[in-house]
């Protein structure tokens, strides 16, 4: 019996022993694998950190295809800043705002890293501007969309001061209501998505547009047309905004925009893009009479970069 007990007992310690091992196989097996899974995030975290996230808003119930000009162009320019800045993520943020509100959000630093507006004193001094026209100063030539049975009202002979007698429709953040209130222009204000509708109701005469947008935004709709014999000519450049608390965005975007500029990809990106292709011949320029208007709203660093001739159509010369 004692000679049963003896064997009894160290085979209890084997069965004790093969456990303590394979518990301890098992833990060192879940360390090893947690040891993997802190080695990838931290590879993670590390392709997340060298990966500039650049966010901007867009609008699913508003869809503008004219937006896609400055994302392409934004594209192109981070493209071009790959060798010095690395890779980067370009994220659409689906948020209902004005342009107002798409500011607030960008000096905040809260879900929108850049937008794309026409500068002034307040919005330079609010966020940090690339100081470069994204559009070569298209947003400051400005032809109007009109009801089609207004069309007899803006002949040829139409004088400044008889444009001035009828009203002007505008969004109610734009610089531009404050641009043509400033040179006697009667400025009816509103929201940007309900423009074409209180045109439609006559509350007011005309709707001033870029010289790049007006045909996009009538397509299909008999009841305007692009009016065809003035237009409203004043500086007006707009820029890609960042936080001034982002600066790396900031040169980052200086950075591949001289890139683009320098190569010539920007001038050929500009041409020949969709929104912008052929828009001078399209907008019949020499046809229009021209009434140069100033703008109030521009910074000191403004004015210095409309001496920059290279920056601009030679027809803003």
């Amino acid at each position: 019996m004692r000679l049963i007990n003896r064997h009894a007992r160290k085979f209890s310690n084997l069965r004790y022993s093969d456990k303590y091992l394979g518990h301890k196989i098992a833990m060192d097996m879940r360390n090893f694998s947690n040891y993997f899974i802190f080695i990838a995030v931290l590879m993670v975290s590390a392709m997340s950190a060298a990966n500039d996230m650049v966010r901007y808003n867009i609008s699913k119930l508003h869809p503008d295809p004219k937006q896609s000009y400055y994302i392409d162009l934004l594209t192109l320019i981070l493209d071009a800043s790959r060798d010095k800045f690395g890779d980067y993520q370009l994220i659409p943020v689906t948020l209902e705002m004005s342009q107002g509100r798409t500011s607030i959000m960008v000096r905040q630093g809260k879900a929108i890293d850049v937008t794309w507006r026409m500068t002034s004193k307040s919005l330079e001094q609010e966020l940090q501007a690339v100081y470069i026209p994204v559009l070569k100063g298209l947003m400051g030539a400005r032809i109007a969309i009109i009801r089609r049975e207004d069309n007899a009202i803006f002949s040829p002979n139409l004088t400044l001061e008889e444009l001035k007698a009828l009203s002007a429709g505008q969004g109610y953040d734009w610089p531009d209501s404050d641009i043509l209130r400033h040179n006697g222009f009667d400025v009816i204000e509103g929201s940007a998505f309900s423009m074409l509708t209180m045109l439609d109701k006559h509350r007011f005469d005309y709707f001033p547009r870029a010289l790049h947008e007006p045909w996009l935004e009538i397509a299909n709709n008999g009841k305007f047309i692009v009016e065809g014999h003035f237009l409203l000519k004043y500086p007006a450049p707009m820029y890609f905004f960042t936080s001034k608390k982002n600066t790396r965005l900031a040169k980052r975007i200086q950075y591949g925009f001289d890139s683009i500029i320098d190569s010539g990809a920007f001038d050929e990106f500009f041409y020949h893009h969709s929104v912008t292709r052929d828009i001078l011949v399209k907008a019949n320029l020499p046809q229009r009479k021209v009434f140069s208007l100033e703008n109030p709203l521009l910074s000191e660093k403004s004015r210095e970069i409309l001496n920059k001739k290279s920056l601009w159509l030679a027809y803003f010369h």
